[in-house]
């Protein structure tokens, strides 16, 4: 029995051991890209002066700069990375199938298009912007989850209805643009990117407490997720409640991406990516939430970092996300043609 055991208790410890590496570095990888957007910039400023200014002496000509625009933005980022990462994993392993993701059934359109419609229709911007974004986002996830509903719920049924949804909320917020005073679409344009250029510190702490409460009540279900992918009756049989779990992660899920959409605007593929990525790197098994997670955060800060300095001209981070989500959309949709065709 002992003998049975040893291989397979021995590859156990080898994929955890992969599974806490692969987070390690990471972590490190993400606070190496947070130090260097503190650091680096039009003007430099040296790690004696950031630490000079964040622990409150005031600095000539780096104080505004360090607390007012690069901490916030890196912040954020790294935060709304966090977020985006973990909410797309719930989404795809929660529904089993890899365009389940916020960006991709609707979700982030949801909050656009009120966000759309309060900046350019009712002159709104600042928290009253994100509050609507918010606000729609919910409702929007919560019209799909009931259209989707029919006799019983359908991992697939959600899917197309979510996206049907997205195209009609895409449609809804290109009329809106046609409709409003150029002078107010560069600002809506600016959101719908997805950017982290105005971002403001009052942002941080409200985005730590979405993370830590819908990210911890995900953290705590993930063991009833991995088993819920093997199939209801298989949980139902180990005591699990499968819709129950369902609602609470889709709940979670939805907070962390509303919250993150609000606060950077629809920041593309980051949601879609993080998941997969992180599947290759650890090897796959359990959920990979914190390894998702990492890559949502590693995603959006190596993104803006390079929409601000690798070319002649500045891109938010959500051009460059999409850049690199778009073609990984158009290899998994030939990968699943050619699977139905066999």
């Amino acid at each position: 029995m002992n003998n049975q055991q040893t291989p397979i208790f021995l590859g156990f410890q080898k994929r955890r051991r992969r599974y806490i590496t692969v987070c390690a570095a990471l972590a490190v990888l993400a606070a190496g890209l947070v130090c260097f957007g503190m650091v680096f910039g039009q003007t430099f400023y040296s790690p004696q002066t950031i630490f000079r200014v964040l622990n409150g002496e005031s600095v000539k000509g780096a104080t505004f700069t360090i607390k007012a625009l690069r901490l916030p933005r890196v912040l954020t980022g790294l935060l709304a990375g966090l977020c985006f990462g973990m909410a797309g994993n719930t989404f795809q392993k929660l529904l089993r199938n890899p365009l389940a993701s916020p960006d991709i059934i609707g979700v982030t359109s949801g909050a656009s298009v009120a966000a759309v419609f309060a900046i350019l229709v009712l002159g709104w911007s600042g928290a009253l912007v994100s509050v609507s974004a918010v606000v729609s986002g919910i409702v929007v996830a919560g019209a799909i989850w009931f259209f989707s509903q029919g006799a019983g719920f359908s991992n697939g049924r959600l899917i197309l209805v979510g996206i049907g949804m997205q195209a009609f909320l895409n449609a809804v917020i290109s009329w809106t643009l046609l409709k409003a005073s150029e002078y107010d679409v560069p600002s809506a344009m600016r959101w719908l990117s997805g950017s982290l250029n105005g971002v403001k510190m009052e942002n941080v702490p409200l985005l730590i407490g979405v993370l830590a409460i819908a990210g911890g009540g995900i953290m705590l279900l993930n063991q009833h997720l991995s088993v819920m992918q093997m199939g209801e009756e298989y949980a139902q049989t180990l005591g699990a409640h499968p819709s129950r779990t369902r609602l609470l992660l889709i709940l979670c899920a939805l907070c962390l991406t509303a919250f993150a959409t609000a606060s950077t605007g629809p920041i593309a593929s980051v949601a879609f990516l993080s998941g997969p990525i992180a599947d290759r790197l650890t090897g796959g098994g359990k959920g990979n939430m914190v390894s998702s997670a990492l890559v949502g955060a590693v995603l959006v800060l190596a993104a803006d970092l390079c929409g601000q300095y690798a070319f002649p001209a500045r891109y938010p981070v959500g051009v460059i996300t999409g850049i690199l989500g778009a073609p990984y959309l158009l290899f998994l949709l030939l990968r699943m043609n050619k699977k139905a065709c066999k």
